[in-house]
Order: C-alpha cells, then structure tokens, then sequence
C-alpha cells in the first residue's frame, strides 16, 4: 500500500463512522497548490449523497480524521477541497514498506501467453518489427511484474504465397548465392528476392495492360503470380524439391532473426510456425461445416456470415483448398489451449489488423470454445517516418538491422560532442554506446501510448535532455556516481528530523511504483511506466539539485537522503528493466 493508499483508506473509514455511508470513495491527490497541506481530498462526491456545502464536509472530515489519525498533523479547507498536512514521521516511517514494496511480488496464480513478433519468413524484420516487439516484451515484463506467470511466444509466417514469392525468384536468378557467398544476413538476402519479385511482377502487369487487358486481370494473368501460386500448392502437396528450397530458404531467415532479436533484447518462450498449425485450422473449418455455422459457396469456398455481428461474410478457406490466414489463426488459437494451461492469450498485432480479430474471436466463440472470451487484440498504432508509410515489397522499410546501428552511432557522436565517458575504457565505452542507444529507441517507442500513431526520429529519441531514455539512464548513473562517493559503508533512516517538500514529493513518486505496475498490466500500456520514470526522474533532479547530501553537517539528515537516493535508482532500473531497457554506472 502507498502513502496515498493508507490516506484513503483512513479516509474510508471516516466517512463511514461519520455519515454511515459505504462505497464512496473520494479521490486524493498530492497537493500542488499554494495551500499548505501535502494531500487534497476532492469532498465534492459527498455533497450529493449527503445534501451537505462542500466546505461544510471538508471541515468534518478534517476535524474527525485529525482526532483519530495519528498522522494527520493539520488540516485547511478551500472551495470543498480538504488539504491534509501529514507528519514527516509518517513519511520516514513508509521508507521501509516502500521499499519493501519495489520488491515484492505476490502471484496472480494465472498464466497469459503473449504473442509478439510474428513475422514472415519473405524479408528482414523492420522498424514496424522493432515497436511490436518492444511493446509486446515489455507487456510480458509487466505482467511478470504484477504477478502472472507469462509465456512468450511467436507463430512464424513461414508459409504462404508470400513466401514463394521469395522462392520463385531466388529460384529463377538467384544463380546458387547464399548468405555466406554473399556476405549477408539471410533474412537480408531472401528480403532482396521479396523486392525482386515484385518488381518483375509490376513489369508483367504493366505489359498485359499495354495489350488490352484490365489492371485486375492483368494482376491474375501474368505469369510470375501464376507460377507463385502453383509453387504454393507443390509445398501444400509436400512435392520434395520445393520443400528443401523452403526449408534452405526459411532456415537463412531463422539465422537472421536470431541476430536481430539478441541485439533488440527479446526473447520467446514457445515458437510455433504457421506450415504445422494450418492443417489444423483445416479440421477447425470442417468441423464447422459440420456444425452448419459454416457454408459453402459454389466454387467451393468456405465462408462464414457474421453479418448479425455487424460484420460481413468472411473467407475462411479459398476454392482451391489453400488456406487464408484466418484458417491459420483459427488453428493455432487451439492448439494453444489445447497444449498450455493459459487463463488469457494477448496478440500484439498493428491496428491494420483490427477487423480480422474481431473475425477471428467471433469465429471461435461460434465454433463453441469458451476461452474465445479470454482472447485480447493488443492493437498499436503504425510507426511511420517523416517520408511517410514503409512498404517492405517496394523495399522502403527502414531495416531493424540498420536502425539499431544508426541508434549506436548516434549514441557515440553524441556522447563525444558533450564530452561524456571520458574516463571509461574503450571496452566500457562501447558498452554505454550500445546500452544508451538501444535506451533511446525502446524509450522512445514504448513512452508513447501503444493505440496512438507515432512518427519515430532517431535524433530526438537520443537526447540527453527532456523525455528521453539518455536523460534517465544519466540520473541513474549520477545516483550510482553519488553513492560511490559516500563515505558511510551504510545509512539508515531515523525519523528524529523535519523533511522538505523536495523529500516528501520524492517520497510519494517512490510509494507510486506498484499502483503504476497494477494500472500498466491493466491497460497493457507501457506508456504507464515510461512516464511514471521519467516523472519520478524530475523529480528526483529537483531534489538533488535544491538538497546537500553528502556534504549535509547532519548525519541522519545524510543518511535519509543517500537513502532516499539508492531507493530512486533501484526504482528507476526496476521501472527501465519493465521497458527492456539496461542502465549503466557510468556516463
């Protein structure tokens, strides 16, 4: 409980031998007016129930809460608003249980599987890639945090047409090259085929059209997607040899993959790949014909009406037999259950998504599953560049890869341009550059609310002023420079002194922590996080900024605020860790 909690739930208890009234809560705030007091209470709620002024009601409240609460030292009402002031005993009194509270951890006895990443295996991951997997690691970090048990996982887009768009080309000109005889990432080399394809295909179009034929049969005819598509069914017929260039193919992305998520810092528990669900998501669909809450057409497609949902009717396997990618999910959705004791299942998925979850949860529920209901669409809005949308056939993506090492080189150009780590070695240099550029990128994607659209600048992102993960990484790292330089071995906290409002503000944010964990795995929002640390951060900096500390004459007053201090950078990695983001001792 935080020190705002223990207020209110005196001030419940108030109300109720006051007026005998149960169930209204009033909202307490930190006081920041020019009011003396530490704590506003907004009476307002009350003066409906009670038919009381408002001020009438804050004054009884003061009166009765400064009679029975040992820690209540004073009280003034102002326009129905209650100012509590509380006692500095009470507020050194909390250090131990705030502290006590960064580390405790109690469990939910509920395991959530969430799914990030899920990418094809036709190209690199992108900067698209980059902010599904830090929010949906970070949702997993969260969760943890608040006491569920998580699995991580992913399905791999390792089948489909897109797919053979890759083979198709790599196949016609690729002329034997490999990651190794071409010096790149495989998930590069294949990505340059994806682009490839695309490109004879476009030139296909563009010449069935100058013939005659319409733009929309022209994109059916042309002999590239024609042959794409028959690549598709010699996979789905397990033909040998389009089923080793799948798996050589696929296996040069996997090696790529890896080398990116170890620089990104995520990780996955379960990997499941699309080429060993979708069969079953085929039971899944003739089960449901079965049942009649499928139909068929007369092509022999299979369809499902969702029109009394307030949706249409929806593909769920092509005439030809292939699969869509609602066949898939439906699929995998089961075996999940079916194979993990899961009580919540969250998709990190873009907003683009949006309908074919709504599809897809309606669909289960239809099919009889009653954990359709404990199925979530974490949807996030687009990361789009000062140029505009990416898109990955025309090869306008911005490459994970890349946007990574830009970030580490910014990271460096910046630090030797305002003259930090001049006294690392080399080797604790390139560790600052990688840790402070990677902190600015995942701070910068994750501090911004997952639902919203967001235009991503590299630059902005590393400054090491305002809301930026340099920013906070650099008040870690004078916290540990601060208490490096103590000279007691130990502090303690006594509580025989006055406090001013710098530690009494900053020992309120510390007390916030575990109510911003409950509210962020709520929500499913790292945002909570990022801005409750870099609040806590300002605050912090006011603090130390208008506060000797170790040049204090008064050893107890010392020894709280070093201890206030390690309590701020012990929260503050915590919090950062939420974000998958390190910290370093020195900057």
């Amino acid at each position: 409980m935080n020190i705002k909690n223990s207020i209110e739930a005196q001030l419940s208890r108030v109300i109720s031998d006051l007026y005998q009234v149960d169930g209204v809560d009033l909202e307490v705030q930190q006081n920041k007016t020019e009011f003396e007091g530490d704590f506003t209470v907004v009476t307002f709620p009350l003066v409906k129930v009670l038919k009381k002024a408002p001020d009438a009601i804050g004054a009884a409240l003061g009166e009765k809460l400064l009679e029975t609460v040992d820690f209540v030292e004073g009280f003034n009402v102002v326009k129905g608003f209650l100012n509590l002031k509380i006692k500095d005993a009470f507020f050194v009194g909390s250090f131990a249980s705030v502290q006590e509270a960064l580390d405790r951890k109690a469990s939910k006895g509920q395991t959530v599987m969430v799914e990030y990443s899920s990418p094809n295996t036709n190209k690199p991951l992108h900067l698209g890639h980059i902010r599904n997997n830090l929010l949906g690691y970070s949702v997993a970090r969260i969760l943890e945090e608040e006491g569920y048990r998580v699995i991580k996982t992913q399905i791999v887009n390792d089948r489909g047409i897109h797919i053979c768009k890759s083979m198709l080309a790599w196949e016609q000109s690729g002329k034997g090259e490999t990651p190794e005889s071409t010096g790149l990432k495989g998930d590069k080399l294949v990505g340059n085929y994806y682009v490839e394809f695309d490109k004879s295909y476009k030139a296909e179009i563009a010449a069935l059209v100058q013939e005659g034929c319409s733009a929309e049969e022209a994109k059916k005819q042309a002999p590239s997607i024609k042959q794409a598509q028959q690549m598709l069914l010699d996979w789905e017929n397990g033909k040998e040899q389009t089923r080793a260039l799948w798996a050589q193919m696929n296996g040069w992305v996997y090696d790529g993959f890896a080398q990116t998520y170890q620089r990104l810092g995520v990780d996955f528990d379960q990997v499941q790949y699309e080429s060993n669900t979708y069969l079953l998501g085929k039971d899944l669909i003739a089960e449901g014909l079965a049942k009649g809450v499928f139909f068929k057409k007369e092509d022999g497609s299979v369809w499902v009406d969702l029109t009394d949902e307030g949706l249409d009717q929806k593909l769920l396997l092509r005439g030809d037999g292939t699969s869509v990618y609602m066949t898939q999910d439906l699929g995998t959705a089961v075996e999940r259950f079916k194979q993990n004791d899961i009580q919540k299942l969250i998709y990190t998925v873009g907003n683009e998504q949006d309908y074919h979850f709504q599809v897809l949860f309606k669909v289960l529920k239809k099919l009889g599953y009653r954990w359709s209901d404990q199925l979530y669409h974490l949807s996030y809005g687009m990361v789009e560049l000062p140029e505009g949308k990416m898109k990955s056939r025309e090869g306008t993506v911005v490459d994970a890869d890349d946007l990574m090492q830009e970030m580490y080189e910014t990271a460096k150009e910046k630090a030797l341009e305002l003259g930090k780590l001049e006294n690392l070695t080399e080797e604790e240099k390139e560790r600052s550059y990688e840790t402070v550029g990677m902190g600015a990128l995942k701070y910068f994607m994750l501090k911004v609310d997952p639902k919203k659209k967001m235009l991503f600048n590299p630059k902005e992102s590393i400054d090491f002023n305002g809301n930026t993960g340099p920013f906070i990484q650099y008040t870690y790292a004078r916290i540990q420079s601060l208490l490096t330089k103590a000279d007691e071995a130990s502090w303690s906290v006594d509580a025989g002194f006055a406090l001013n409002e710098y530690e009494k503000t900053l020992m309120i944010e510390l007390s916030n922590y575990r109510e911003v964990v409950t509210k962020a795995a709520e929500t499913l929002s790292p945002a909570q996080i990022a801005n409750y640390v870099y609040e806590l951060v300002k605050v912090y900096n006011s603090f130390y900024q208008n506060n000797p500390i170790l040049n204090h004459e008064n050893r107890e007053v010392r020894g709280f605020r070093l201890a206030l201090s390690e309590l701020t950078g012990k929260t503050i990695k915590r919090a950062l860790g939420l974000l998958g983001i390190d910290t370093v001792n020195r900057m």
